[in-house]
């Protein structure tokens, strides 16, 4: 009778990076006190960066204060299979991120602490970053879901919610400028209020059922 024992889990991480990363709380702080500095997080420092951090910061601030957790999702996130480590790849100048960090935040805080958020910036943390590529691009934000017990990764999402996906995707297929795809990603954030990135979600976690 052959000796079988099952793969050992891959983790993503070591223990010790995860908790070198930001909470929450924490890299709203940092990108607060770059702003005062006149800055941004990231390598790349251009007066266009910085206002898009100041704008990423309104939106981020609007969205702690107005998202409301929809019931069925509030209820998965309590009763996960397993405790989580909700892992962001972010920057402070990506308004992607500032419309969906704080929900993605909110979630974990209505898991009645199964899920736990960490936050790294995603050009301090390349091999990571990746390993996660939207076709050649390091698009941001980046989800990955990892067990809190052994840290291997058992769902990822992103950058975007699928409609969104699309806009922008048909927006660089017409060669529009950047500045007119990002107003047209907005706008249908504002339209959507959360809505299809909180059923993601729920999708999301009840894949892990």
């Amino acid at each position: 009778m052959s000796d079988f024992s099952p793969p050992t889990p891959t983790p993503i991480l070591n223990p010790e990076r995860l908790e070198a990363s930001y909470s929450y709380t924490a890299y709203r702080q940092l990108v607060d006190d770059l702003l005062a500095q006149g800055k941004t997080t990231g390598p790349q420092q251009t007066e266009e960066l910085v206002q898009y951090t100041k704008l990423n910061e309104q939106r981020m601030s609007r969205l702690d204060k107005t998202t409301h957790v929809l019931p069925a999702l509030a209820d998965a996130a309590v009763h996960v299979p397993y405790p989580l480590v909700w892992l962001i790849l972010t920057e402070g100048w990506c308004g992607d991120a500032a419309q969906i960090v704080p929900v993605l935040e909110h979630v974990a805080e209505a898991s009645a602490g199964n899920i736990r958020t960490r936050y790294l910036l995603r050009d301090e943390n390349l091999d990571l970053m990746d390993r996660y590529l939207t076709g050649t691009s390091r698009a941001i934000p980046r989800l990955i879901v990892l067990r809190a017990d052994t840290l291997e990764e058992v769902a990822q999402w992103g950058p975007r919610p699928a409609p969104a996906q699309d806009i922008v995707n048909q927006a660089k297929a017409e060669g529009v400028d950047h500045d007119e795809f990002i107003t047209r990603v907005h706008a249908w954030y504002a339209h959507d209020k959360t809505q299809t990135l909180q059923q993601e979600m729920l999708e999301l976690l009840q894949g892990l059922q």
